[in-house]
C-alpha cells in the first residue's frame, strides 16, 4: 500500500477513509514531533480538554504538545497529560497522525496515545479545561448482540463527544482508536483550517 508522504508503517493496513484526491499533497520542509493522549474508561467515556489558549484555542482535543529535546514521544505524552490535566496514566501509542497546513513550512508528526485507567484527580489548568464525554454509538465498533460481556451502565448524564467543536479529521480516526486498532493518517489543511486532502488507514479489525 502506498502511504501519503510523511507516513510510514511496516505492517498490514486497511484503508479506512480518503478524500480530496483532486488536490496535491501540500509540500513541507521540516517536521516537528508532537503528542496527543486520551484516557478512555470502560469503552464508554473519554477525557477531552478544551484548549483555552494557543494553537487550537476554542477546540476540544486530547492532551499533548511538543516533544522536547532529549525526550521520547512516550515521555512527552506522560508529561503533557500531567501538566494539562493533573493526572498520570500508563499510556500506549495507538496511532500516528501527520498534519500539514498550507502556508506553513513545518509539518506536525503526532504520536497518539491512549490509556484505560489513570491515577490522580482531573484538574483544570491554565491551558486546558478537562471534561468527560460519553462515546456515542456512532464512534464505537459494532458489538455482537449475543455477547455476554457486561459493559456496565451507560453514562447518559455525560454529553457526547463534541465532533463539531473538534478538528475536522477527528471523526475519521477516533473510531479506530476506540476500536483499539492501530491507525495512521495524514490530513492537509488550507489556510482557512478546512481539510483539503486526507487519508486514514488502520490495522485489520
Amino acid at each position: 500500500m502506498n502511504l501519503p508522504p510523511g507516513l510510514s508503517y511496516d505492517k498490514q493496513l486497511v484503508e479506512e477513509a480518503n478524500g480530496g484526491s483532486e488536490n496535491e499533497w501540500v509540500q513541507y520542509d521540516k517536521v516537528k514531533q508532537y503528542t496527543n493522549a486520551f484516557v478512555i474508561i470502560d469503552d464508554q467515556k473519554v477525557l477531552l480538554g478544551f484548549k483555552k489558549r494557543g494553537f487550537g484555542m476554542g477546540l476540544w482535543n486530547g492532551f499533548g504538545g511538543k516533544v522536547d529535546p532529549g525526550e521520547t514521544p512516550a515521555q512527552a505524552a506522560v508529561r503533557e497529560l500531567e501538566e494539562e490535566a493533573g493526572i498520570t496514566a500508563s499510556l500506549k501509542q495507538c496511532g500516528t497522525l501527520f498534519f500539514v497546513v498550507e502556508g506553513v513550512d513545518t509539518a506536525f508528526n503526532i504520536s497518539v496515545f491512549s490509556a484505560y485507567e489513570y491515577q490522580g484527580t482531573v484538574t483544570e489548568t491554565d491551558e486546558m479545561r478537562p471534561e468527560w464525554f460519553s462515546i456515542q454509538h456512532s464512534l464505537l465498533p459494532p458489538r455482537n448482540p449475543l455477547t455476554t460481556i457486561d459493559h456496565g451502565g451507560k453514562p447518559q448524564e455525560l454529553p457526547p463527544v463534541p465532533l463539531d467543536k473538534m478538528w475536522a479529521d477527528d471523526e475519521f480516526w477516533m473510531p479506530l482508536m476506540f476500536a483499539r486498532r492501530y491507525f495512521v493518517g495524514r490530513a492537509d489543511f488550507g489556510a482557512d483550517n478546512k481539510m483539503r486532502r486526507w487519508w486514514f488507514g488502520a490495522t485489520p479489525a
